[in-house]
C-alpha cells in the first residue's frame, strides 16, 4: 500500500446510501421496499444481476432514475475524501451510474479530480476497458491506485485483474454478502467504513 498516489471510489453503497433510491423505485412500481429488497438480497446472493429484479416480480422495470441528494451519503463520505485529498492523494469517483451523476456529487460536497460513470464512457464495470479508462484519467501506474467498492464481481476482482490495489467495503447488500466470500481475501483492504478506510491508507502514508 505505500505505492498508492490515488484513490477510486466507486459511488453505490460506497460513498452513497442508495435505500432511499431503491425505496423510491418500490414505489414506482407498486411494490413494498421490503419485497422488492428481498428479491434484490436473493439475486445477489445467487450471484445472478441485480436489474433481473423486475422480471423476477413481475413489473416493469422504472424508466426515470432517482437522483442523489445530500441526505443519501454515508456520513463518512465527505470526510475521508477531503481527508484523502488534504494527505495529497489524487481522488477520483468513478462507477456504473448515469450521465449526471458527477452533478449530483458535486451538489452532495463531494470534491475530486474526476468524476465519470460508465453511460458517460460508453463501457461498463466488471469490463477491464472501464478500469484502463480510470488509469488513464488518473495518469497513475495501475498498482499505485487504489479502487474502492463494495462488489467483488464488478469491483474487487476486475480492479486486480486490471492490476490495480483494492478495497472491499462491507456496506450494503452486495458488500455484506461477498465479505463472507473466499474471494474477499484478494482483496488489499478489506473495510467495514471509510473511517477504517481513510486511517490505513492515510497511516501508511504517514
Amino acid at each position: 500500500m505505500v505505492r498508492i498516489r490515488g484513490v477510486v471510489f466507486d459511488v453505490g453503497e460506497t460513498l452513497v446510501d442508495e435505500s432511499r433510491a431503491w425505496t423510491v423505485q418500490a414505489e414506482r412500481t407498486g411494490l413494498t421496499p421490503f419485497t422488492l429488497m428481498g428479491a434484490l438480497g436473493a439475486l445477489i446472493e445467487r450471484g445472478e444481476d441485480h436489474l433481473n429484479v423486475w422480471t423476477l416480480l413481475g413489473v416493469d422495470a422504472p424508466t426515470q432514475p432517482t437522483d442523489f441528494v445530500s441526505t443519501d451519503l454515508y456520513p463518512d463520505a465527505l470526510d475521508c475524501v477531503q481527508t484523502l485529498r488534504d494527505a495529497g492523494f489524487l481522488i477520483g469517483i468513478a462507477g456504473n451510474q448515469p450521465l449526471g451523476v458527477d452533478k449530483q456529487l458535486k451538489a452532495a460536497g463531494l470534491s475530486a479530480d474526476f468524476m465519470a460513470s460508465s453511460e458517460a464512457w460508453g463501457v461498463a464495470k466488471p469490463s477491464t476497458e472501464f478500469f484502463s479508462r480510470i488509469v488513464d484519467v488518473a495518469r497513475l501506474e495501475p498498482s499505485a491506485i487504489l479502487y474502492v467498492g463494495d462488489r467483488l464481481d464488478n469491483d474487487v476482482l476486475p480492479a486486480r485483474s486490471a492490476g490495480l490495489r483494492t478495497a472491499l467495503i462491507r456496506r450494503g447488500p452486495w458488500g455484506h454478502i461477498h465479505a463472507s466470500r473466499p474471494e474477499a481475501e484478494l482483496a488489499d483492504l478489506r473495510v467495514d467504513s471509510l473511517v477504517e478506510l481513510t486511517a490505513a491508507v492515510v497511516g501508511v502514508r504517514r
